[in-house]
């Protein structure tokens, strides 16, 4: 038999984000993340993905209760927290003024 690969390694006893890379169950309220990796079985991934929660794709947290809600495609979009544990993230740098120019 072939080894399974373990589709949790980014889960910690912490109940905030603080790794490079955790579920989306994970992130604070009002973070914005970017998703890097489905892990739920490959006809929920497809669902998730028509939805608009596909790779690369740039999600904003907005409550973080029973359900998960998040801004995505100017859209809300309510999911289990179950079901968030499976979509790994990384969470976005808050963007430099861009007013300043930068000092050589």
């Amino acid at each position: 038999m072939g080894q399974q690969k373990d589709r949790t390694p980014h889960q910690s006893a912490s109940a905030v984000c603080t790794r490079p890379l955790c579920p989306l169950s994970r992130v604070q309220a009002g973070a914005a993340v970017r998703i890097k990796e489905l892990c739920a079985s490959p006809e929920v991934a497809c669902r998730l993905r028509e939805m608009g929660l596909a790779e690369e794709q740039i999600v904003k947290l907005l409550a973080k209760q029973s359900h998960i809600v998040c801004k995505v495609c100017n859209a809300r979009l309510g999911i289990s927290s179950p079901l968030a544990d499976t979509i790994i993230v990384e969470p976005l740098e808050p963007a430099p003024a861009a007013a300043e120019p930068e000092k050589v």
